[in-house]
C-alpha cells in the first residue's frame, strides 16, 4: 500500500444492523468513489436528497455520539465507521444508508473493518495530501483538554477518569503502525453506565442499546457476562471515538495528540480551532522521513 496515494474500495459491499439510538434497522452499502471525492453519506430512504461531506464543518450534533448534516438531512453515529475508514486507508467512499443512522453493530469499529477488507483496498491514481500540525494547540474545558504538537506520525496519548471500580482511571499510548488499528483499537465497544441508559431512554435515545452492542456497568459491576475485551478497553473506545471524529478533518493527521476526558463536543471544538486557517495545521505532499518509513506506518488495520 502506497502511504503517497489515495485510495478507494474495489467493488460495493452491503450490510445491515441496528441503529443505537432510533433503533430502527437501518441498510448500508459501500461504493467505490474517485479521487478526491472523500467520504461522503447518501440518505437513500430520502428521495433526491443531495449526498453529505463528512467534514468537521458539517457537524451539526455531538450529544451522544457524531451527527453531520447539510440541507436539513442529518446522519448520526457515524464515528465508529469513520475511525474504521481511516484505520484502513480509505480516502474516498460513499456511504449510502436507508435510515437517519449508522448501524451500531457491536459497538466497536471492528465490523466496519471486517467490512471493508472484504470489499478491498485499491489504490488510485491521485496523490494523498495529509494534514501535518504546524505549531502547538490546546483547546480545554474545565479538566479535560486536547492538546496537538507537531510530529511525523500520527499518535494518542489518552487518559479518562471515572468514579466506577471496574473503571477508574485507564491511560493508553497508541500510534497509527502496521496492524495496530485492528489489534488495539478496532475491538473496543462503547461503553455507559446504567443510571445514565435510563435517562437517555426517557429522552428518546439508544432505542437500540443492548449488553450484545455497548459495555454497561450498574453501579459496581460489569453487566456484560463475556467480559472485557481489553482490561482498559473504555480507554481504547475513547481512542477509538477520536480517531473517526478527527477523520472528519478530510485528511489523514500526522501529529502528536494528548487528550484528557474529551468526548464529541469538545472534539467537534478542537477541530473548528485546528482548521480556523491559523496555521496549526496545513495539508502537505509528503515524501516521509526514513524514520517514518522504518516505524512499519501503514495505514491498513
Amino acid at each position: 500500500m502506497s502511504y503517497l496515494k489515495q485510495h478507494t474500495i474495489g467493488q460495493s459491499v452491503w450490510c445491515s444492523g441496528v441503529a443505537l439510538h432510533c433503533g430502527l434497522k437501518v441498510a448500508l452499502v459501500l461504493r467505490p468513489a474517485p479521487v478526491d471525492h472523500g467520504i461522503r453519506f447518501l440518505r437513500t430512504d430520502i428521495p433526491d436528497c443531495p449526498s453529505i461531506s463528512a467534514y468537521y464543518n458539517n457537524v451539526v450534533n455531538t450529544f451522544q455520539a457524531t451527527t453531520i448534516g447539510s440541507a436539513g438531512i442529518a446522519v448520526s453515529t457515524i464515528e465508529h465507521l469513520m475511525a474504521a475508514l481511516y484505520g484502513c486507508g480509505v480516502d474516498n467512499l460513499l456511504v449510502e444508508l436507508s435510515g437517519p443512522e449508522a448501524p451500531i453493530f457491536d459497538g466497536s469499529a471492528a465490523p466496519y473493518v471486517k467490512l471493508i477488507r472484504k470489499a478491498s483496498i485499491v489504490e488510485q491514481d491521485g496523490a494523498r495530501n495529509y494534514l501535518t500540525i504546524q505549531k502547538p494547540l490546546t483547546v480545554a474545558k474545565g479538566d479535560s483538554f486536547i492538546k496537538a504538537s507537531p510530529c511525523d506520525q500520527f499518535q494518542v496519548r489518552y487518559e479518562i477518569d471515572y468514579p466506577h471500580p471496574r473503571v477508574g482511571k485507564q491511560k493508553y499510548s497508541w500510534a497509527l503502525k502496521n496492524g495496530s488499528f485492528g489489534r488495539e483499537i478496532a475491538k473496543a465497544r462503547t461503553f455507559g453506565f446504567l443510571k445514565d441508559v435510563l435517562k437517555l431512554q426517557r429522552m428518546g435515545l439508544i432505542k437500540g442499546g443492548s449488553l450484545s452492542n455497548a459495555v454497561v456497568f450498574d453501579d459496581s459491576e460489569l453487566l456484560n457476562l463475556d467480559g472485557f475485551r481489553y482490561e482498559d478497553e473504555c480507554v481504547r473506545h475513547k481512542i477509538l471515538d477520536f480517531i473517526g471524529d478527527l477523520a472528519l478533518t478530510g485528511l489523514p493527521v500526522l501529529g502528536s495528540f494528548e487528550i484528557r476526558k474529551a468526548g464529541h463536543a469538545l472534539h467537534s471544538r478542537f477541530l473548528t480551532e485546528l482548521m480556523d486557517g491559523k496555521g496549526y495545521a496545513i495539508p502537505k505532499r509528503l515524501h516521509f522521513p526514513a524514520a517514518y518509513l522504518s516505524s512499519g506506518v501503514s495505514a491498513l488495520a
